[in-house]
């Protein structure tokens, strides 16, 4: 028998972590820019007040008959409601259902219904969508549109409920309970994959350890000094992590709503003196934009420190601009829903003081080195280990405490190989110092401002045009998104296709950002030998290509 060590054992809960800030960060200010408001108006309250609405929410799920193990669905931006709704559901022993309202209706309903969610809480922006959905969402028993009364939509939904007449009523001091900290705490549906979405189930434990992963120097370092303006909307995987983080330290944070243009994000930015902010490349794309057409503005005066992006590679320009013309420094990461979404974080080591800045600026470039945690390997395509030399590629893989082990329902089998490695998808070396660098998808999916689009469901789509005989889809450069959709299409015999017929055919059928931004017109498509779509060929053969611009 071993010799077990005599340290208390108190379970790993996302409650801890609103205790402690509300009683060692009390007064430390969460300021939201709230979705409801037309004037951009902020709320300002504190990580006590955020723990007395967390309290509240608690008292309310118990009231709507939510039992522990139970979902929750959210669609909602970022906002202290949003933040008060990540303690209070998970506290109470239920599952915080983050839905990202960007998907085609049709995902969403899909996703809803395969969680079985109860209750579901929205920002009022999305009450005409809720409403669409309602009478399909078999499972939901309450609807809470998350505003005050003056603000509530005019919408004829059952069992509807207004934020401030339910949870304002409610008690603000809740025993929360303690159980097996291995319990489901959220879910998130990803859609990086073709098919259906599938769900990605992180537990208490988890988000505890993947939380005190991201304050560690070498990855995120958040501490109480810091002011945090979270824009990684909060519908993608936990934030990053990020609201749990900044508890944990009792930092003071700055939440945007849906307000991202970049004249909204660069005045919060000034007027809240924020030094730390993470986001995809699309949005800091977006507040160039507006600093390019207001030159009179000195980036260095907002005084940001540090920038964290991730969904998406960083291109050398951004990195570039955000270290000469803001002095800040940029900390990219590679991660996935299904990592929660810590993998890798781009930190310097000691041994890369005083290179010249171009060798520099390639370790920046990388998408980062393993974190305590994350195991990391690459294997051929078939299985073979590969070397970390920075040359030899292969499909990545990782394992760690907070990476799935499979999906919600057991939707798409094991992810995992013969040693619990999770298969990523991506392909990608490693260098001798533990760099990681995607090099290619293993996936045919396109990542458009940080969000993956399936080129499966498109062509599926495509191919419904009565005109349409074959169709392929692949991601185009793009100045602003990274990526956009190319469609390519071999047109039925016999039949008159354009490009306006088939946009406004798939414009009912797909989510609008998914639309292509262009349609070639081919007489065949290149196959492989099983008949399979040859799209590295269609790549090359696009890789110049330029969408119309608009």
């Amino acid at each position: 028998m071993p010799l077990l060590g005599l340290m208390q054992d108190r379970p790993l809960l996302i409650s801890s972590l609103i205790e402690h800030a509300a009683r060692f960060h009390p007064q430390v200010e969460i300021v939201s820019r709230l979705p409801e408001s037309k004037d951009g108006a902020l709320h300002r309250t504190n990580w006590a007040g955020v723990r007395r609405e967390a309290c509240k929410v608690a008292h309310a799920l118990q009231q709507l008959g939510v039992a522990p193990g139970e979902r929750v669905g959210t669609l909602a931006w970022n906002s202290y409601r949003h933040l008060a709704l990540y303690f209070g559901v998970s506290g109470t022993g239920a599952v915080l259902h983050t839905v990202n309202p960007r998907l085609f209706p049709d995902q969403i309903d899909y996703i809803v219904n395969h969680a079985e969610d109860q209750v579901i809480f929205f920002d009022s922006s999305f009450a005409p969508l809720v409403a669409q959905l309602a009478p399909r969402l078999k499972t939901v028993k309450a609807f809470v549109c998350m505003c005050a009364r003056e603000a509530m939509p005019a919408i004829d939904l059952p069992h509807l409920h207004c934020w401030e007449d339910l949870i304002g009523g409610q008690s603000e001091h809740f025993s929360w309970p303690e159980f097996d900290e291995r319990t489901a705490s959220s879910l998130c549906y990803t859609s990086g994959t073709t098919g259906n979405p599938k769900g990605v189930l992180y537990s208490h434990r988890s988000t505890l350890l993947h939380t005190l992963m991201e304050l560690a120097p070498d990855t995120f370092g958040l501490s109480s000094r810091e002011t945090v303006m979270l824009i990684v909307p909060m519908f993608h995987a936990n934030a990053w992590g990020t609201p749990y983080a900044a508890a944990m330290v009792g930092c003071r944070l700055v939440l945007p709503g849906p307000h991202l243009d970049g004249q909204s994000v660069y005045t919060l930015m000034r007027d809240e003196k924020v030094t730390f902010s993470q986001g995809v490349p699309t949005v800091w794309l977006m507040l160039f934009q507006y600093l390019d057409a207001h030159p009179e503005i000195d980036p260095r005066e907002m005084g940001i420190r540090r920038i964290g992006i991730g969904g998406a590679a960083v291109p050398r320009a951004m990195l570039e601009r955000f270290e000469t013309q803001f002095g800040a420094e940029v900390t990219q990461g590679w991660g996935m829903t299904e990592t929660s979404p810590i993998g890798v974080i781009s930190k310097l080591l000691p041994r890369h003081d005083g290179l010249p800045e171009e060798a520099l600026t390639r370790v920046k470039l990388k998408q980062g080195r393993g974190v305590w945690g994350v195991d990391l390997k690459l294997v051929d395509d078939d299985g073979q280990v590969q070397p970390w030399d920075g040359e030899a590629r292969g499909h990545l893989r990782v394992r760690g405490p907070w990476i799935a082990s499979g999906y919600f329902k057991g939707e798409g089998g094991s992810p995992l190989d013969e040693e619990g490695y999770f298969s990523t998808g991506d392909v990608a070396n490693i260098d001798p110092d533990g760099y990681l660098q995607l090099v290619d998808r293993a996936k045919d999916v396109i990542k458009s401002g940080g969000e993956w689009i399936s080129s499966i469901d498109v062509e599926n789509a495509a191919m419904g045009h009565p005109g349409v005989a074959e169709a392929a889809i692949i991601g185009v450069a793009h100045p602003k998104w990274q990526e956009r959709p190319l469609l390519i299409v071999v047109p039925r015999e016999g039949q008159a296709v354009d490009k306006a017929s088939v946009l406004q055919f798939l414009a009912t059928r797909i989510a609008k950002w998914w639309l292509p931004d262009d349609v070639v017109f081919v007489k065949e498509l290149p196959h492989t030998a099983t008949g399979k779509l040859l799209k590295t060929r269609l790549r090359e053969q696009y890789k110049d290509y330029r969408l119309p611009e608009g």
